[in-house]
């Protein structure tokens, strides 16, 4: 179990972030998710059909992949995957939207509703919700949809419900909010499904708790393969659900190194990137308080990334605190370098990783050189890359032209 400091208190905050900031109109539905789910987790009969899916349905445990074709090329610690990309869907999502799923029909709710911008965590729901017979409804950002097309027909194959968002900068920023304010109108009925650590609490810490399988595997995983805990742990960033649920595991492991790789998009010198951790500062956010990325009015500003999943402009309240706390380094990684990472991945390991992943790959490409041939660095491999395959081959041509 992680060191309390490293947990939310009772009213949902990480220190000074987190916490439940919300309108009168949120109060209420919020806090009925707050209640369920404390009394679900403690419920063993909850926790058990949760594992139980997780087993027979998702296929875990993933595997704990050493990359031996990948580490001769860089030279230095031995990487090693913790492939995600292998889970029923295709991503690390799924571990938490099963939860959701099944926290809803324990509500009585008849259908869920999100938002999403790779359409990953759109893709698990709405499996999700085939699975356990509920309704399902996606508002993502219309820029993702036409970006991630193939994602936006296995939703609608799948049965859910797609509403593309044209307000704003139409990415995932206004896709959450368009979602929240058809969940605030029919709360009753509809069950908020969050896709990463971020929102008002109970969120951050339940989607957390349901993602923490993938630290706790990787844990014995590498302790039954090398015998000892890696030096570094590396995953990607945007609101950060990945990278939590592979760090949770290791908080307390303070020989163990951890990094969090945002997106630096087109340069940290202007404002198409999406580095929050780097250049934020606090602020609220749907729902809570974190590093917001913002105009001097507190307004988000627009954010870019080559992966969709990662264009935001917050990040998880406890990514927040654990970077206050020092505890974790936020580090960066600019498209350019994300297509470097997909293509070497590809073509060392024959493995397409998911852009989101490619950011973590990057960052690894450049640790594990600088390490001793003794040290093992596990990197997150949150996604394959199907999703992404069409668009990268575009830009990758456009380099050459």
């Amino acid at each position: 179990m992680p060191n309390p400091q490293y947990r939310a208190n009772d009213d949902g905050y990480f220190g000074e972030f987190g916490g439940a900031e919300l309108p009168p109109f949120l109060v209420e539905p919020i806090a009925e998710v707050r209640d369920a789910y404390a009394e679900a987790r403690q419920d063993p009969t909850f926790m058990g059909e949760y594992e139980r899916l997780l087993r027979t349905y998702v296929g875990r445990p993933s595997l704990l992949y050493f990359a031996e074709n990948l580490t001769a090329k860089l030279g230095g610690a031995k990487v090693y995957l913790k492939r995600e990309d292998l889970n029923h869907t295709g991503a690390h999502k799924i571990n938490h939207c099963l939860g959701e799923a099944l926290l809803a029909k324990r509500m009585g709710k008849t259908k869920l509703i999100a938002e999403t911008g790779a359409g990953q965590h759109g893709v698990a729901l709405a499996t999700a919700a085939a699975l356990t017979g509920l309704e399902c409804e996606i508002h993502m950002g219309a820029i993702d949809v036409a970006k991630q097309h193939p994602n936006v027909v296995r939703m609608e194959l799948l049965g859910a419900k797609v509403v593309a968002v044209e307000e704003g900068g139409r990415s995932l920023k206004e896709a959450v909010d368009s979602a929240f304010a058809t969940y605030a109108a029919k709360y009753h009925e509809y069950f908020f499904a969050i896709g990463s650590v971020v929102g008002p609490h109970p969120y951050p810490s339940m989607v957390r708790d349901f993602q923490s399988i993938i630290g706790r595997e990787a844990r014995a995983q590498i302790l039954e393969a090398e015998g000892r805990l890696p030096n570094a742990l590396v995953a990607a960033v945007g609101g950060g659900s990945n990278a939590m649920g592979l760090f949770d595991a290791f908080l307390n492991d303070r020989e163990v190194e951890i990094f969090g790789v945002e997106p630096a998009g087109e340069g940290l010198e202007g404002t198409r990137h999406a580095a929050t951790m780097t250049l934020g500062t606090p602020g609220t956010l749907h729902g809570m308080k974190t590093i917001v990325l913002q105009d001097e009015q507190g307004e988000p500003s627009p954010v870019h990334s080559i992966a969709s999943g990662l264009d935001y402009p917050g990040v998880g309240p406890q990514h927040s605190h654990l970077k206050t706390l020092g505890r974790v380094t936020y580090v960066s990684v600019d498209d350019n370098e994300t297509l470097d990472a997909f293509s070497t991945l590809s073509r060392t390991e024959g493995i397409i990783p998911a852009l989101e992943s490619s950011h973590a790959i990057a960052y690894t490409c450049k640790l594990a050189p600088t390490l001793s041939s003794d040290d093992i660095v596990i990197a997150n491999l949150s996604g394959r890359g199907d999703k992404d395959v069409d668009f990268v081959a575009e830009r990758l041509a456009a380099r050459r032209s």
